[in-house]
């Protein structure tokens, strides 16, 4: 099977001379159709920096990065705005929602940018919030909303539509433990029937359980890449 998302010999850096800082340094990762894979490591090990170039939100320095037979160094900023409406669903850490629209409108929105009529991206978009426990805010603004439920709405609009890699940078961290365990619960199920492959950055062991493999990070490099069932053992 042809890995949804290639990454090979990738490095990032950012500024020059002495003040230059390694963010990636030659990492190397694939994740095959229907697979969940955690990103593990301390703070400043380059995990946000590994989902911002997978998502084509950063450029990297030098290696090649492939989403969906598609090679993002082949794009221009049109190219990879299509290709993530298509291919890949991102959950910020910011969130980035925006004020002026509804819950159902925001999750709507790369539907209708991809164009769908409103009333079959607003159908879809229903379900996918329903699926996220917040079937009664659908007409709720994110002010209205506390800060879990606004995570849950941006997690409803990257699960929505066939997008085939799904990008998540700690898609728990506002959440309770049990609303954080559904959400995890719900992004494992669409990877086990294979429609969705998941790259879940997380500091938590809970989180990272349920996922096929672990990649451990430390200073920019992949140090472990292992089978969940033994992740916990070789790294605390």
């Amino acid at each position: 099977m042809t890995p949804v998302l290639q990454m090979c010999d990738v490095r990032r850096d950012y500024g020059n001379g002495p003040a230059q800082v390694v963010a990636l340094d030659g990492v190397s990762i694939e994740i095959a159709p229907g697979e969940l894979v955690a990103v593990m490591g301390p703070s400043g090990s380059g995990k946000s920096t590994l989902l911002n170039l997978a998502g084509g939100l950063d450029e990297a320095t030098s290696g090649q990065i492939v989403v969906a037979g598609v090679d993002l160094a082949g794009l221009d900023q049109r190219g990879l705005a299509t290709l993530r409406r298509r291919q890949v669903g991102i959950v910020f850490q910011e969130l980035n929602l925006l004020p002026t629209l509804t819950a159902v409108e925001n999750v709507m929105l790369p539907l209708e940018l991809d164009g769908s009529s409103s009333r079959a991206a607003r159908a879809v978009a229903e379900q996918s919030l329903v699926e996220v426990g917040l079937d009664r805010k659908f007409d709720r603004y994110p002010d209205d909303l506390s800060g879990g439920e606004q995570q849950r709405v941006a997690i409803a609009r990257a699960l929505t539509g066939d997008r085939p890699l799904l990008l998540a940078d700690e898609p728990t961290g506002a959440l309770d433990t049990v609303t954080g365990e559904k959400i995890i619960e719900l992004i494992a199920d669409r990877t086990n029937r294979g429609n969705v492959s998941a790259l879940v950055v997380t500091h938590e062991p809970r989180v990272a359980s349920f996922a096929d493999r672990v990649i451990w990070l430390r200073d920019g490099q992949v140090v472990d890449d292992v089978t969940a069932t033994t992740a916990h053992a070789v790294r605390s």
